[in-house]
């Protein structure tokens, strides 16, 4: 069975979308970036969990995903999968 990975969906020139790229960096979390702007493909796949609104930051693992989480929020979600132990 293939393991999930982390996955922060966001834009390059927004402040909340740096913040948690620097944060998971900064704690050693691995996750794939995507850029909703520039990826196509991530852009659908942002918009098929809110019926069709671009919402981001967006943290997703596995079918599980957060909205512009807070670092607490975020701390919480990656406890919750053991990721911050990879």
């Amino acid at each position: 069975m293939a393991k999930d990975t982390l996955k922060l969906y966001g834009a390059d020139w927004c402040p909340k979308s740096a913040n948690l790229r620097n944060y998971l960096q900064s704690i050693w979390v691995t996750f794939d970036d995507y850029n909703v702007e520039t990826d196509a493909e991530a852009e659908q796949s942002v918009r098929k969990r809110y019926n069709g609104d671009l919402k981001f930051p967006t943290v997703t693992y596995g079918t599980d995903f957060l909205k512009n989480p807070s670092l607490k929020e975020l701390d919480i979600f990656l406890d919750k999968y053991g990721l911050k132990d990879i």
